[in-house]
């Protein structure tokens, strides 16, 4: 395999614990983790901008797609750089990171946006030290009322969520913590650990999945997942169709099969337990929930 050259596409990084127990080569942990040579394959359903964010720009590292929300790109940094990715823009010497003066820009351009939510992503914005994701989250307040972290943080380096991170976080309600677990494998002690201490600071948190081939596309490890969840007091919130990155077509899963799947797992899943399967197409309309009619 030549790795180099696949992270010269997107690079490759994998925090110390996260492989855990990950011995069998068909663990997802290290399917979805480790770079494949096909990554570098071209696919005829590739999409440069699979999710229309691009031309939903506004300033660097702003996305507006709604006019009650507004997506901030934090950085670039992930603990993990998960292959199917649809941000596989990080090139290798690129800015990781928001210059001073875009910092500002984007937190002024959300204050002033008149919307009512505002979404920290990245990249993984947990992936910057407190002080600076405290100061991004007192800079919106009283404009913007609610914010949402989007993190996979307490799922590939639960270490991250420390007390002093919770509480930071308690202080500054309402805050919602969107978490990404797409197999129960992920769910390790340390990572239930890390889930509960967010959820018993009253802090809301919610799944959002990817429907991977090779991964979860499976009824078992799907409604195993959901299930799991709800025991953590974690609503699995969304089941998402994989977005048609160039480099992550082995990943992918026809809308037909998705389809059949989640008809399946909606006849084994309480509602509760049960995720909304949605897809985000490239025109940057947002997501659209999946049904019968959806080709």
């Amino acid at each position: 395999m030549s790795w180099e050259r696949v992270a010269a596409q997107f690079p490759v990084r994998l925090p110390r614990g996260y492989l855990g127990d990950a011995m069998r080569p068909d663990d997802p942990r290290l399917l979805t983790a480790l770079p494949d040579d096909r990554e570098l394959i071209a696919d005829a359903g590739d999409i440069p901008d699979p999710v229309g964010e691009q031309a939903l720009s506004p300033l660097p590292w702003v996305v507006r797609k709604h006019d009650d929300r507004v997506l901030l790109l934090l950085t670039k940094r992930c603990h993990v750089y998960c292959r199917y990715c649809f941000r596989r823009d990080h090139q290798p010497g690129a800015a990781e990171d928001p210059s001073p003066s875009e910092w500002s820009a984007m937190l002024r351009y959300a204050r002033g946006s008149g919307a009512k939510e505002v979404i920290l992503s990245g990249g993984d914005p947990l992936a910057i030290s407190d002080a600076r994701l405290c100061d991004a989250i007192d800079s919106l307040r009283p404009e913007i009322p609610v914010v949402r972290i989007h993190t996979r943080a307490p799922i590939t380096f639960p270490q991250r969520i420390t007390p002093r991170l919770v509480s930071e976080l308690r202080a500054r309600a309402p805050i919602w913590v969107l978490v990404h677990a797409n197999h129960p494998v992920e769910l390790s002690p340390p990572v239930r650990e890390a889930l509960s201490r967010l959820v018993d600071a009253g802090i809301p948190v919610l799944n959002q999945a990817v429907l991977l081939r090779g991964i979860n596309d499976d009824v078992d490890v799907l409604a195993e997942l959901c299930e799991e969840l709800v025991r953590l007091r974690v609503f699995p919130y969304y089941l998402h169709h994989t977005d048609a990155a160039p480099g992550n077509a082995a990943f992918r899963v026809s809308l037909d099969a998705g389809r059949d799947l989640y008809q399946r797992l909606r006849a084994r899943l309480s509602g509760i337990a049960l995720p909304t399967y949605v897809i985000d197409p490239p025109d940057g309309s947002g997501k659209q929930v999946i049904g019968h009619g959806l080709r």
